[in-house]
């Protein structure tokens, strides 16, 4: 039996065919349909490739695919990087094992959906594109901005306390995940004002330290609860084959770290002032 995220297959209640729209005849997208996130990853991997261009933005050498089955059409992200070496070294900084890798997106999707923020990372699969392997990802519908474009503008959530929320879901992830490239572009705002995490290529580092601990402040509670939770067990069994023995064990060593963190935080202070309730997106 397949399974999806641990799932019977089985239990995808609502076919694709059901849920398709008709394709529209000036070859354009349709509106997005409400796919729940087992049907995008089933839609990612079965859809017919229709055509792929690239993305002039980044240096990985991504390209946007358009995918068609039963008669819906969707956009993905497709990125087949996969580069290794002992040591990198750039403007910016030097790292030794480096990694930079498209399976570390899936890892990342994989991650959130452990950890009850999967509503904020695309759907990521692997699948060969063109005859060529790497991650297939669920394009962002109704893109308003990016973070750099928001800071840029001066533009302020209608939310403030939601978008606040948010970002400490970022920062505790980034720091768990050791990803040493969040750049602001990487950070999507759709017309509802939620935020999207893409492009973790550059993240599940072996080492067991904090890349920046001072950007921890508060945590969603649930995640907290999670993270506590996660095992070696439960990792190996999401996150192989994209993410090798030591990068897990360095993944449960910065857990370790960050509960800590708020543990000793919640002591000096209360609850009340270190964990909230992220509220769940519709």
């Amino acid at each position: 039996m397949r399974y999806v995220l641990g799932l019977p297959a089985t239990v995808v209640l609502v076919s694709l065919t059901a849920l398709a729209q008709p394709v529209a005849r000036s070859g354009q997208e349709q509106p997005p349909a409400k796919f729940t996130p087992a049907q995008q990853e089933e839609f990612l991997r079965t859809a017919k490739v229709l055509e792929s261009r690239s993305i002039a933005e980044g240096v990985t050498n991504s390209t946007r695919v358009t995918l068609e089955k039963d008669g819906f059409r969707h956009s993905a992200h497709f990125q087949n990087i996969d580069v290794a070496k002992k040591e990198f070294h750039s403007a910016n900084y030097s790292e030794t094992n480096f990694k930079d890798t498209y399976t570390f997106n899936i890892a990342g999707y994989r991650l959130a959906v452990l950890l009850g923020i999967g509503d904020m990372a695309p759907v990521s699969v692997e699948r060969r594109v063109h005859g060529t392997t790497g991650a297939l990802t669920w394009w962002v519908d109704d893109v308003l901005m990016d973070e750099k474009k928001r800071i840029a503008t001066g533009t302020q959530p209608p939310d403030q306390a939601r978008w606040n929320y948010e970002m400490e879901v970022v920062r505790t992830f980034d720091q768990l995940i050791a990803n040493t490239d969040r750049n602001l572009g990487n950070l999507l705002i759709d017309k509802r004002w939620r935020i999207w995490m893409i492009d973790h290529t550059r993240a599940f580092r072996m080492q067991t330290s904090l890349l920046k601990p001072e950007n921890l402040s508060r945590c969603d509670r649930s995640m907290l609860e999670r993270m506590r939770g996660l095992t070696e067990e439960a990792l190996k069994q999401q996150l192989t084959p994209w993410v090798a023995s030591m990068e897990r064990k360095g993944l449960l060593a910065r857990r370790d770290l960050i509960v800590r963190f708020f543990d000793a935080q919640i002591a000096k202070t209360s609850e009340a002032a270190v964990l909230f309730d992220r509220p769940k997106r519709e």
